[in-house]
């Protein structure tokens, strides 16, 4: 039943930033593209000669270069799933997510079986007041069938001028229902960092995604909040649906909680400059809208008070790593579900003004040296977004669902968990199935119905469950049995010292116990 899933990235209808790393190669890269091995030339030569066959035999002329962009996508996506060629439009709308401001909808977007599934959704846009939610399947664009339109297309379908509408044609697979939407589109400014007071003495700073303007926003927020709360006693960072972004944001990020100089991340490739070791200094997290450091004046006590970042499985890339880092560090509790598991970073290399390559040119590891590629981060704490439970996470697609995903070098018995994770999901679904149909029709209407959480609000019950954490209460986890067994099959920890010790957060009964730290060196990646 695993869904073959492509072209999953930012080519989308006002999108997120996706699940999306930048990593800055310098020339050497160039010059090491000049001296790689020869071009096959009896492999050019069948190209060459299947395009004149295709200009002359083909049923109505083909413009040359729509032809060769086309064989230059589908050459760079047939890598992985996050490798991609950006024409102008799909440039020019990257350059804006980055920055924060963009016209469309607010979903990000893939492509399954034909249809457009919906992978994430920016807060406070069209799409998301809507009541779109991920998981959900365009079956249809104003009345127009998507199934064989390229997902380039079904894009340019859903974009528009602000204020003019688009009526989409929802699947909603856990309601087993088809139904239409009408979404006016809109001009969309992306406030990155959020911050609220969830209770006395206590923060909440929920990241959306990592952008130009994240790390600037983020010191400022934590200033505010430290005035705010000059006691205060806890931080809750919320990376729920976070699908990523730019590196340097994330290092800086990761660098607001952590002592100076620590490592945060650290890549492999195949050239020589894939291979870094990121700490959180400001020469790796310098963007070109600084100034000046803007950590430097970030309040002492963030780096000291107990913390808790909350995952789920559409926490993904950029997010896994500041997640990743905080925990190996052994400076958060990961709180939550397991996140999305992308583990490799894009280069977006331009190729002109207009145009450009995004190539996946190295894994990344967290501190320890580990890599979630495939795997995710798994949280200490498993807990469900609502409080009766997530039977819909039999639903849920990452990283290892998709059909050409990047293999993780570490782990030689991937194939085999895969397997047995495939078989765990298919058996999720037939008692899901089940107990839908022992539901009556008022109960099956309330599941229809029931609004999406509000992440920061009294009804998130995830964010309850962290705080009763930090304040030493109860915590009720997960009623998954996937999640409870990897948070209890986290790799041990090293009998090394750990790198930093904060306050230790009150023992909870009943809730699983924070990983142990681990010795931080650049790693030995195991990559080839």
């Amino acid at each position: 039943m695993r869904k073959n899933l492509k072209n999953f990235g930012l080519v989308t209808a006002g999108v997120a930033a996706g699940a999306l790393l930048t990593l800055q190669i310098s020339a050497s890269a160039q010059q090491e593209q000049a001296t790689s091995s020869p071009l096959p030339l009896d492999q050019l030569r069948l190209f060459a000669e299947i395009f004149g066959q295709i200009k002359h035999e083909y049923v109505e002329p083909v413009d040359d270069k729509k032809l060769l962009t086309a064989a230059i996508k589908g050459m760079v996506s047939s890598l992985d799933p996050h490798s991609s060629y950006l024409d102008k439009t799909d440039y020019e709308e990257l350059q804006e997510q980055t920055k924060g401001r963009f016209a469309g909808l607010g979903i990000e977007i893939s492509s399954e079986d034909g249809l457009i599934k919906v992978i994430s959704l920016i807060e406070d846009t069209p799409a998301f007041r809507a009541g779109i939610r991920p998981g959900d399947l365009i079956t249809r664009i104003n009345d127009k069938p998507v199934r064989g339109m390229t997902l380039d297309k079904a894009v340019k379908q859903m974009r528009g001028e602000p204020g003019t509408k688009v009526t989409l044609t929802i699947f909603r697979k856990s309601d087993d229902r088809t139904f239409p939407l009408t979404v006016t589109r809109a001009l969309i400014k992306v406030q990155s960092v959020k911050m609220k007071i969830p209770e006395q003495d206590y923060g909440y700073i929920r990241i959306t995604s990592f952008q130009e303007r994240t790390v600037l926003d983020l010191a400022a927020k934590l200033q505010d909040l430290a005035r705010q709360q000059p006691n205060l006693k806890g931080i809750v960072l919320d990376l729920r649906n976070n699908g990523g972004g730019l590196l340097q944001s994330a290092v800086g990020v990761a660098g607001a909680f952590l002592p100076d100089n620590a490592v945060v991340v650290s890549t492999n490739g195949q050239i020589a400059d894939a291979k870094q070791t990121f700490r959180d200094t400001y020469d790796n997290y310098r963007l070109p809208s600084f100034d000046s450091d803007p950590l430097k004046n970030v309040p002492a006590i963030c780096k000291k008070v107990p913390m808790v970042v909350l995952t789920n499985a559409y926490s993904a890339s950029a997010s896994e790593i500041v997640a990743g880092a905080l925990q190996d560090h052994h400076r958060a509790l990961i709180v939550g579900k397991t996140t999305f598991g992308k583990g490799s970073v894009q280069t977006v290399r331009p190729r002109t003004a207009d145009i450009a390559l995004r190539l996946t040119t190295a894994y990344y590891y967290t501190p320890s040296g580990k890599s979630i590629q495939n795997q995710g981060v798994h949280p200490d704490v498993p807990v469900d977004q609502y409080a009766d439970g997530d039977p819909d996470d039999a639903l849920v697609t990452r990283e290892v669902d998709y059909s050409n995903h990047l293999a993780n070098m570490q782990d030689p018995n991937e194939k085999k968990e895969q397997e047995q994770r495939e078989q765990d999901r298919l058996e999720q679904l037939r008692l899901l199935e089940e107990q839908n149909d022992k539901k009556t029709p008022e109960q099956r209407r309330k599941d229809r119905e029931r609004p999406p959480i509000e992440f920061g609000s009294k009804d998130d019950f995830m964010l309850q469950q962290a705080l009763n954490k930090l304040e030493g209460k109860p915590v009720i986890e997960s009623k998954s049995f996937a999640e409870r067994k990897l948070a209890q099959n986290k790799p041990a920890p090293s009998a090394s010292a750990p790198v930093v010790s904060p306050p230790a957060l009150p023992a909870t009964p009943g809730s699983a116990p924070a990983s142990g730290a681990q010795p931080v060196s650049a790693p030995t990646a195991q990559s080839k």
